[in-house]
């Protein structure tokens, strides 16, 4: 475990004063830790520890008979392995005002099964690996190549972490999902999905890369997202003077996990693996910003069909190209310049490793450490 208490931008506290929350997150982005932090006096049940699921499986109205004070506030740790519990914190929020935080690495028993979601009467927030403005000092080189989970970013050896990580609690998750029926297959689809971060979804490639029907790398996608460990960026798809592409990209929840399933030890700068991870590292602290100030714009990306590109856009606020040359020229600016034409987004810029703001054809490029300060200071949304 890291010795670094990292500064969350997820305040607890504040979200449980309005309601109940479910919190998801991908196992080892600190939920634990930060309950411990920020919620010291909570009554925590944690669903890991053996007694302590067998007796609530037992006795779900062990929580309610412990309960002491009005309004406490009640975590519940991993509470998709018993989804049961649920109908038993439903009553006490109704009964009693209490407040409850519902954590789980996974939602696919809860929103898959027929689990009591509480209809409204808790509401949900996601922590995700740690993000540029929460690391002091940080360093892209090393955030590129091991990402940001906080045991693994200031580890020793960061890649046997990370070897131990994939290899063992990304199986060991799927399996206790019962969410796939050969888990060998899983895991070569996995390791395959791993080289196509960033790229397009095409089932009947990845079908034939790896040897499974496409219904069930259709569902092996649906697994990843249930479990937190993948996600998908939609395309945008208003733009009427060029059609845009129907399908969308598939991006891993963290950089390092990426890399260690790709095999990725070390990470040549200015290489294009080294211009992937820079772009999906722009793209998770874009989905942690918005996540975490609990904003209502989409994140997409565009792509026409003759090939002009955007690889982000923030509702129709903002347009993002990203790009990890140290020297953005104008040919870079094609994919906005594009979009621009359709007059439908207010802003446009790229990101880079450019080492000055300045501005092309109307368009601001911003040093990637400019922009992330902008971000997740509230300037640039």
């Amino acid at each position: 475990m890291s010795e670094i208490i990292y500064q969350r931008h997820l305040d607890l506290l504040s979200l449980l004063e309005k309601k109940s929350f479910f919190l998801f997150g991908a196992r080892g982005t600190g939920k634990s830790f930060l309950i411990k932090q920020q919620l010291p006096h909570a009554r925590v049940f944690d669903l890991l520890h053996a007694p302590t699921f067998e007796r609530l499986s037992r006795r779900p109205t062990i929580i309610g008979e412990a309960l002491q004070q009005p309004r406490e506030i009640v975590v519940i740790d991993e509470i998709q392995k018993l989804p049961k519990l649920l109908d038993e914190v439903h009553r006490i929020i109704e009964e009693r005002g209490a407040r409850f935080l519902l954590t789980g690495s996974s939602a696919r028993k809860l929103r898959r099964g027929s689990a009591n979601l509480l209809a409204g009467r808790a509401w949900q927030a996601n922590l995700f690996p740690l993000t540029f403005s929460e690391i002091p000092h940080f360093e892209l080189a090393r955030y590129l190549t091991r990402g940001g989970l906080p045991a693994i970013y200031d580890a020793e050896d960061p890649w046997e972490e990370l070897k131990a990580y994939t290899g063992t609690y990304l199986r060991e998750e799927i399996v206790a999902e019962a969410a796939v029926r050969k888990l060998d297959a899983f895991v070569s689809f996995l390791d395959v999905a791993a080289l196509k971060v960033g790229e397009e979804v095409n089932f009947e490639s990845l079908a034939s890369d790896t040897g499974v029907p496409a219904r069930t790398i259709t569902n092996f996608f649906e697994v990843l997202r249930d479990t937190l460990i993948g996600f998908l960026l939609e395309p945008f798809r208003l733009t009427t003077k060029r059609k845009a592409t129907t399908r969308a990209k598939f991006y891993l929840f963290d950089v390092g996990v990426t890399n260690a399933l790709a095999g990725r030890r070390e990470l040549p700068d200015a290489s294009e693996i080294f211009g992937r991870n820079f772009e999906q590292f722009v793209i998770l602290e874009l989905r942690a910003f918005l996540a975490y100030q609990r904003r209502d714009e989409r994140l997409t990306f565009w792509r026409s069909q003759s090939g002009f590109e955007v690889d982000c856009l923030v509702g129709t606020t903002l347009a993002i190209e990203v790009k990890s040359t140290t020297l953005v020229h104008e040919r870079h600016l094609k994919g906005l310049r594009a979009l621009r034409e359709e007059g439908l987004i207010a802003r446009y810029c790229v990101v880079s490793r450019d080492p000055e703001q300045r501005t092309l054809d109307g368009i601001p490029v911003y040093p990637w450490q400019e922009f992330l300060r902008l971000l997740w200071s509230g300037h640039l949304l």
